[in-house]
């Protein structure tokens, strides 16, 4: 059943995105936002935890789940550092999917070929 409800929850997160690009003004980049932020704010309340805890990757994988990874992270840090906590702890929370990212672009970009997009 863990695999059904991730997949039912990431799959309504990303249906929930079409969505607002389909039926909506918003371009691509500013739902990417918009769910970052989305998720940053559920975390504050406390609602993106439980959700996490139920549907597991299917929750922590779209981008609500990196805007409820950033929150925890300053949560913590600010728990610990104080307030430079919360300039700090979403990054450092983050890092290494940041980095994963980062690394496994670059791979790509060198094992394709770029052509002329016109």
């Amino acid at each position: 059943m863990n695999f059904f409800w991730a997949f039912a929850v990431g799959g309504l997160l990303c249906v929930a995105g079409q969505l607002l690009i389909d039926l909506t003004a918003m371009t691509p980049a500013r739902v990417l936002v918009t769910f970052v932020v989305a998720g940053v704010a559920l975390s504050a309340l406390g609602l993106y935890g439980p959700l996490a805890d139920f549907a597991g990757a299917g929750a922590t994988v779209p981008l609500l789940g990196f805007g409820h990874l950033l929150a925890q992270g300053a949560a913590e840090a600010v728990a610990e550092r104080g307030l430079l906590g919360v300039l700090t702890g979403g990054l450092s929370s983050a890092s290494a999917g940041i980095a994963a990212s980062l690394a496994v672009g670059f791979v790509m970009a060198l094992a394709g070929r770029s052509r002329d997009q016109n």
